[in-house]
C-alpha cells in the first residue's frame, strides 16, 4: 500500500518514488549541519543507542555518531541513504551507522533506543504520522527520550492552496502519542523561531515546534 504525494495532475506518488526523485534532482538539497534542537537536546544525554527517523542526508546521524552514540538511520529514499552513508564515511562514522530503508507508515526498525529523533518528519497523511510517532514512542528504551520536532506551518516563499494542511502544536502530538500515564515525564514543550534561507536566498523568520519526553526507568 503506497502512502504517497499528491501531484498537480491529482495522481498519487508513492512515497519512496517521490523522495528519490527529491534527492537525486540535486548533488546536495540540505545545509549538512544537524539540527539545531537535536544538538542543544542531547548534549546532555549520555551517548548509547539512537533512532533516527527520516535521516535524510544524514546530517543528524552523522553528528549523533561523532557524538558517540550507535545510530539506526531509517529513509524511504535510498537515494537519501546512498548519499548519507558517504557523509559518514568521510566522517569516519561510518562502523557506528546501521543504515535501514523503510517506508514507516509500512514498516518499522526492530529494537529499542535510549534516544529516537522524529526531525520534521512529516507526512501527507496525519492518521499514519501519529502511527508512525506513536510507534516511535514505542522504541524507547526505560530511561530514553524521544525529541520530536515539526514545522508549525508553510514558509512564508511557499504558495497557500493547502487549507487542509494542519501542522500539529506540541500539545496535540502529546496527546496523539496516548503516552501511558505516569510512565513519562515532559521535559520540552515549545515553539520557537528560526531563521532559514528560501530559494531566494533571502533569510526569513520560520516558527517550528518541539516536544522532548522520557520514558521513566
Amino acid at each position: 500500500m503506497a502512502h504517497g504525494n499528491g501531484t498537480s495532475d491529482g495522481t498519487t506518488i508513492p512515497d519512496h518514488e517521490f523522495w528519490d526523485t527529491f534527492y537525486a534532482e540535486h548533488d546536495q538539497i540540505w545545509s549538512g549541519n544537524p539540527n539545531v534542537v537535536l544538538v542543544r537536546e542531547t548534549r546532555g544525554l549520555t551517548p548509547g543507542t539512537a533512532l533516527d527517523l527520516g535521516c535524510g542526508e544524514g546530517a543528524d546521524t552523522v553528528w549523533l555518531a561523532g557524538q558517540g552514540w550507535r545510530v539506526t538511520a531509517v529513509d524511504v529514499s535510498r537515494v537519501a541513504l546512498g548519499r548519507a552513508a558517504g557523509q559518514a564515511a568521510a566522517a569516519g562514522v561510518a562502523d557506528r551507522v546501521d543504515w535501514q530503508w523503510h517506508d514507516l507508515a509500512e514498516s518499522f526498525p526492530e529494537g529499542s533506543f535510549d534516544l529516537v529523533s522524529a526531525q520534521f518528519l512529516h507526512h501527507p497523511s496525519e492518521i499514519f504520522r501519529e502511527k508512525i510517532l506513536r510507534r516511535a514512542s514505542g522504541a524507547v528504551a526505560p530511561g530514553g527520550v524521544l525529541l520530536i520536532v515539526g514545522h508549525a506551518g508553510f514558509p512564508a516563499w511557499e504558495e497557500h492552496g493547502h487549507e487542509e494542511a494542519h501542522f500539529p502544536t506540541p500539545d496535540e502530538v502529546l496527546a496523539a502519542l496516548a503516552l501511558a500515564e505516569g510512565e513519562w515525564e515532559v521535559q520540552l514543550s515549545e515553539e520557537h523561531e528560526r531563521i532559514q534561507n528560501g530559494p531566494d536566498g533571502q533569510p526569513t523568520t520560520r516558527t517550528d515546534n518541539a516536544l522532548k519526553v522520557r520514558r521513566r526507568g
